[in-house]
């Protein structure tokens, strides 16, 4: 899985001009899975995102995770982070995940988050173009690429 993590100050998403999730402070999430990816590299994602600490102590040091400042994630699933240019200008997506299987590994990845971890999870709409919306807080952008064990 491929999985961009911004720290925001809100951030939400609409399909066709209807919202259908939104956030305050926390993550905004772009999920992208890729050939090969597993049930356990859902799970071991959202464990790394759970522990990531982005946000500031008392004494202004990252050293916060989101559940310790009450914070949420609106989850966006994108193949397109698996866009391969190394061969020319039009991005091949043939390392994504096709959508019947990667959609269970997303959901997967969100149910963890929310109920193994705790978390508040948004999401958007899998497969539907979607507009989002983000306030960046730092700006703090964080790039995992995650395997299974």
């Amino acid at each position: 899985m491929k999985l961009v993590v911004q720290r925001v100050s809100r951030a939400s998403v609409s399909v066709g001009g209807t919202p259908v999730g939104s956030i305050g402070a926390g993550y905004l999430i772009l999920v992208g899975v890729a050939k090969g990816d597993t049930v356990a590299c859902a799970v071991k994602a959202a464990r790394k995102i759970a522990a990531l600490r982005v946000f500031s102590d008392a004494e202004g040091k990252m050293n916060r995770a989101i559940k310790d400042v009450g914070g949420a994630i609106l989850s966006i699933s994108q193949f397109t982070l698996l866009g391969d240019v190394s061969g020319g200008n039009r991005p091949s997506f043939i390392g994504a995940m096709a959508g019947p299987e990667a959609e269970p590994l997303f959901d997967v990845f969100n149910f963890e988050l929310s109920h193994t971890h705790g978390i508040p999870v948004a999401t958007g709409v899998f497969g539907a173009h979607m507009e989002v919306e983000l306030m960046n807080d730092g700006p703090v952008t964080i790039v995992f690429d995650v395997a299974a064990e």
